[in-house]
């Protein structure tokens, strides 16, 4: 409990140091306000007290195309879809998983990045070896994300946490078994941790397409993002941007 209200205190702190708008989904109709972590490296984060990564540069490329300035509000990811509904934001930029769910509840973009679901563990386990493997051990994770039905369909006991971090830092400490996440985010933050106390288990074995989501009523918006990204895919920026996060083209 200690652990999420610090993490919860300290994203509010961001929010206030970045002069990050909290309040409602603005009227002017050329302010294009997005929804997104800026916890979740690499694709929203903080780098010397700037907003930035993947997810965040995509969609500010998004906003030069349709000629609208963009606006971050930084939300947990756990409550990032109710401040979709509440119209906090108009738009959620921050790796949404496709699935049938989310599909039927919000409008969603063509997908801008393709990736896979990995395990990952302390270095010296050797219990957990695949997916399967999680049947009765426990997983921190994101309450609401895609990885958390992953591992709960494996038969874990989900542990909720904030984010990736909050959930290698319970892995360490011996609180949780495993967590399950994106290759990509997991690859970054080994990287530029260079920890070797956590590994890559397994593979889980399923790709994952991520979206941008508006509101189900907005499909006009989600149609104008398409466009753009046709248009960023087209003269190369998506693949450029992906080279640039992940030395790899991931937006196909």
């Amino acid at each position: 409990m200690f652990v999420r209200k610090f993490i919860a205190a300290a994203v509010l702190a961001v929010v206030a140091a970045t002069g990050l708008s909290a309040c409602s989904s603005s009227s002017d109709p050329n302010v294009l306000k997005i929804g997104t972590e800026g916890t979740y490296a690499p694709f929203s984060y903080q780098e010397n007290g700037t907003l930035t990564g993947y997810d965040v540069e995509v969609a500010r490329a998004i906003g030069e195309k349709l000629g609208k300035q963009v606006e971050f509000v930084q939300t947990p990811w756990d409550s990032i879809f109710a401040g979709l509904e509440s119209k906090r934001f108009d738009l959620v930029a921050n790796q949404v998983t496709v699935n049938p769910e989310r599909t039927a509840k919000y409008a969603l973009s063509q997908p801008y990045t393709t990736s896979e679901g990995v395990v990952v563990t302390k270095a010296d386990n050797t219990d957990i070896t695949s997916l399967a493997s999680l049947a009765g051990k426990t997983t921190a994770q994101s309450a609401t994300s895609n990885w958390s039905k992953v591992a709960a369909g494996a038969g874990a006991k989900v542990e909720a946490v904030e984010g990736f971090v909050q959930a290698v830092q319970l892995l360490k400490a011996g609180r949780v078994d495993a967590t399950v996440n994106d290759t990509l985010a997991v690859g970054e933050y080994t990287k530029k941790t260079g920890d070797t106390s956590i590994k890559v288990a397994a593979q889980t074995g399923e790709t994952s397409k991520q979206a941008f989501a508006a509101r189900k009523d907005d499909a006009a918006l989600i149609a104008e993002v398409d466009k753009a990204l046709a248009e960023l895919a087209a003269d190369g920026t998506l693949a450029r941007l992906s080279e640039k996060y992940f030395g790899t083209d991931v937006s196909k």
